[in-house]
């Protein structure tokens, strides 16, 4: 069964992922594409030679018949309203975050999904795939380190451009960490608190670099996550998770080790893209293999963009008010606790 895709958003998300579906995965096939600039949906069908139709909108692509599935790459105010006329066709749904970008609208999707009675909306909450993060994953589910108390979480990239703003460091920047954090330990938010630290020199005006967001769990677990966008030295996640026997934390990137000059030394990568390059593949292939032999997908849900939209809201509130913050969740759904048994 080879999966028809469509492709809603032909930017450099966009592109990388027709890239990786057209060369490197098995499974699908870029059939359609359309972007509001149609000389990129153009350019795209050319440099990768497809055999794709160029549509001018997202309706019309989602209208296709010979589309099961689309791919949402565009820019994310746009995102909910492609999402929901996916649902509606009946069509499969991968939407790079945010699934959208308020909770009201993340429940717009929850209920139109939950109506149609089976989950067909994956999240591109890509870390989840990366092999460094699975195995955290792992240890803590066999509880190698007992319960998890306190996990200590670093963002850093080496620079970002004038445009970059202080509320994009919780909304572009720790939106995965919301994510992956949340799914390492199973566990909801309940209160978030930020704290702005010395400013260095290198952040625009108008920017606050670095922030520390505090998180605290329902059981308590408390999460101290750094948010440092113009450290300099180079593209660092880190993850150190403190249990009540141990403490696991994510590996370093594999890179050769160097001895010259009277140094010890290592390389440290300058792009985000090259960090999670693989988890990239990972999770599109899980997004049609899981629909090919389960006729679901397997991957983050729509309840998993709804907590993000949820936490990061608290979070932008916690920037203006200096104060804790309530994340206020409503009751999940049996529908998504039946999928969350299955989830990566």
């Amino acid at each position: 069964m080879t999966l028809n895709i469509g492709v809603i958003g032909t930017g450099a998300i966009g592109r990388e992922h027709i890239k990786r579906i057209t060369n490197n995965l098995s499974g699908g096939k870029i059939v359609a594409v359309t972007d509001v600039n149609q000389d990129a949906a153009n350019s795209v069908v050319e440099q990768f030679g497809l055999d794709a139709v160029v549509y001018p909108n997202d309706k019309a692509l989602v209208a296709a018949e010979n589309v099961d599935a689309v791919l949402i790459a565009s820019w994310g105010p746009a995102h909910e309203l492609s999402v929901l006329a996916a649902i509606e066709a009946g069509k499969y749904v991968f939407c790079e975050k945010p699934l959208a970008t308020t909770a009201e609208g993340c429940m717009r999707i929850v209920a139109a999904e939950m109506k149609h009675g089976k989950r067909l909306v994956q999240v591109g909450f890509m870390r989840r795939y990366d092999n460094g993060y699975v195995q955290l994953k792992e240890a803590i589910d066999s509880n190698y380190i007992g319960e998890p108390l306190m996990i200590r979480s670093v963002h850093r990239n080496p620079e970002v451009g004038d445009n970059y703003t202080t509320d994009m460091a919780i909304s572009d920047t720790l939106v995965h960490e919301i994510d992956v954090l949340h799914w390492l330990i199973n566990d909801d938010y309940k209160s978030v608190q930020v704290v702005f630290p010395k400013k260095t020199k290198h952040a625009s005006a108008h920017l606050q670099d670095p922030q520390i967001i505090m998180l605290e769990t329902n059981s308590g677990i408390t999460i101290n996550a750094e948010v440092f966008v113009n450290c300099q030295y180079g593209y660092d996640i880190q993850c150190e998770v403190i249990g009540e026997e141990g403490v696991v934390s994510l590996p370093e990137v594999s890179s050769i080790i160097t001895r010259k000059e009277a140094k010890l030394g290592t390389n440290i990568l300058m792009d985000w893209k090259q960090r999670f390059i693989n988890a990239y593949d990972k999770e599109l292939q899980d997004f049609m293999d899981s629909i090919k032999m389960t006729g679901e997908p397997n991957g983050p849900t729509s309840w998993d963009g709804y907590i993000a939209a949820v936490t990061a809201d608290a979070c932008l509130k916690a920037q203006q008010t200096g104060e804790k913050e309530p994340v206020t969740l409503v009751e999940k759904p049996e529908f998504y606790k039946k999928a969350s048994a299955i989830a990566v």
